[in-house]
């Protein structure tokens, strides 16, 4: 190795070592003032360091923002969680309102017939769907002392008889199956028939076997005869809305609309004793 390339080597590491110690001196702690140089660095790196500083201030506030969207969107989620809580509360308080006003209804009904009958309340729990006005499924069976051709009505009118019982459950057929039949009569004028059903999606009755010359007019009230023993006699059973003349010219056929909303029964009361059927009870109709 040559001689003067040694010496050069010696020499830089000489100098870098001075300028390290320079260096070591004049930033260490606790000094009051910069050097020239610091001075100059700091000021060429400042606006740098203010680029860096509003950047990652720009970059907390971001990410602030968006983990405050997330809160919120958890806020917002219980909050429907609550309002849809009290919508559930508020739908069941209305549901238990009606219930207890037709109760109350039935109640008031049993209070004034009790006199003639003895009944139990029932409920509703199941149709057929392909004779929605012709059956219905009660919760009362053998076990309560249900049977066959016990009578159904509720606080308007005559809904229908049970024609099948199981130990728990009752089906009960409406007076607008077509397989019905009912001894009725008109109230006024005492004309008596037979109420039988149309056809099993229309929920209508019609009242038949009505002597020609009989004068029938729409608005009159058709209750039961008792003719036949399985209805008491004087429950209500419709309105009569239309008149119509039979084909073989005999009869006539008056078009009933029940007093009783066979389309939206949910309780009923089975009557399952008469004390007298030969008393008429007063009947205001629906």
């Amino acid at each position: 190795m040559p001689r003067s390339v040694s010496y050069k080597n010696i020499i830089l590491m000489a100098v870098l070592v001075a300028v390290t110690l320079l260096v070591m001196r004049f930033t260490q702690v606790g000094r009051a003032h910069l050097t020239p140089l610091e001075a100059a660095i700091k000021d060429s790196l400042s606006p740098l360091q203010g680029g860096l500083t509003r950047a990652g201030e720009t970059v907390n506030k971001g990410l602030g923002f968006f983990s405050s969207l997330g809160r919120l969107a958890d806020e917002n989620k219980a909050l429907k969680q609550q309002v849809d809580q009290l919508k559930g509360q508020l739908y069941l308080q209305e549901e238990l309102k009606q219930e207890n006003r037709r109760l109350k209804e039935l109640l008031q009904y049993h209070d004034q017939y009790q006199r003639n009958f003895q009944t139990k309340v029932a409920k509703v729990i199941g149709r057929d769907p392909g004779n929605w006005f012709g059956m219905i499924t009660l919760n009362l069976g053998q076990k309560d002392g249900i049977v066959k051709n016990m009578p159904v009505v509720t606080p308007s009118g005559l809904a229908g008889r049970v024609v099948a019982v199981s130990d728990n459950t009752s089906q009960v057929m409406l007076i607008s199956d077509p397989r019905s039949g009912v001894g009725a009569m008109v109230q006024d004028t005492r004309v008596p028939g037979v109420l039988e059903g149309t056809t099993a999606a229309s929920g209508e009755t019609r009242l038949i076997d009505i002597p020609k010359d009989t004068n029938l007019q729409r608005g009159q009230v058709v209750i039961t005869s008792g003719i036949g023993g399985t209805f008491p006699k004087g429950i209500p059973l419709g309105r009569i809305v239309g008149v119509t003349n039979e084909p073989t010219g005999l009869f006539k056929t008056a078009t009933v609309e029940p007093f009783a909303d066979l389309n939206r029964l949910e309780e009923v009361l089975i009557i399952t004793t008469v004390y007298n059927p030969d008393i008429v009870p007063s009947t205001e109709g629906g």
